[in-house]
């Protein structure tokens, strides 16, 4: 089957580990369907380490390889809203830099945007894991069609930003990404949403995402307390939450994110996950 070409668009910071850099990297190579480009957004400099593992891919790939460099760091969403419109593709497949892909996640993403065209992001279900990969220690299990997407989005995010592939057109639309620290894909989501753009999420695990101790903790405290509620606030002003749904969820996850992070860790864990087994 004749599948649309696509770009993979890969951030990567100066803190990103250039071994597990290689790992995702090689993942996005060996898809059943090859991407036509891998963009790397280089959120300002980078280690030595990475800048040499930069080198042997573009060496090596020359004509696949795209690197743009930003002088100064600038976030994940201001960097990803600069690199949106320079991919060379229509479709493109998001990706993180310390995660791993299976060798059929794209092709069956390309094949879902084959059989249901009017469609604007196709994600799929994650399994997250600590250290090795085989250490998985819960499912992600996303809401399958667009209705329950919507429905899903009024409380929490409903996708895996990762495992995302997406219409450039779509994102460019509904106004790019903006500067949302740690909630710069559910903005994202939200005014696709509102624009119209019609989400699929594969209800399969094609996905394996890394998390740690800090991935709980870059989510708690005050100042993400706060931005919760900015965020939350923006979603009721734009008419996409009711004051039902900001109450619930703004005031709801703004208390998740005061929480002691062991507490915090524990509730995503147990609460908002399926555990292995």
């Amino acid at each position: 089957m004749s599948y649309e070409k696509y770009s993979v668009l890969m951030p990567l910071y100066v803190k990103d580990d250039p071994d597990w850099f290689r790992v995702s990297v090689d993942s996005m190579l060996h898809q059943t369907v090859p991407p036509d480009e891998i963009f790397i957004i280089c959120d300002g400099p980078l280690s030595k380490e990475l800048d040499a593992a930069l080198e042997d891919y573009t060496q090596a790939y020359p004509a696949l390889f795209t690197i743009h460099r930003i002088k100064e760091s600038v976030g994940l969403g201001n960097a990803l809203s600069k690199a949106v419109p320079l991919c060379r593709n229509e479709l493109i497949a998001r990706m993180d830099a310390d995660d791993f892909a299976v060798p059929e996640r794209c092709e069956k993403q390309l094949r879902v945007y084959a059989e249901h065209p009017e469609l604007s992001v196709v994600g799929t279900n994650v399994e997250e894991f600590v250290g090795d990969i085989d250490n998985v220690v819960s499912h992600v299990v996303l809401p399958e069609h667009h209705d329950e997407i919507v429905a899903f989005a009024k409380r929490r995010c409903p996708i895996r930003h990762p495992a995302l592939m997406y219409r450039q057109s779509a994102v460019i639309k509904a106004g790019n990404y903006r500067d949302y620290r740690h909630a710069q894909d559910y903005n994202l989501i939200v005014y696709m949403i509102l624009s119209g753009a019609k989400m699929y999420n594969i209800q399969e695990y094609l996905m394996y995402m890394r998390v740690n101790p800090d991935f709980y903790k870059r989510r708690g405290g005050v100042k993400q307390a706060k931005l919760v509620l900015k965020l939350k606030k923006e979603f009721r002003k734009c008419g996409f939450y009711s004051r039902k749904d900001y109450i619930i969820s703004g005031y709801g996850n703004a208390f998740v994110a005061i929480l002691p992070n062991k507490i915090r860790e524990s509730f995503y864990k147990k609460i908002l996950r399926k555990k292995e087994g």
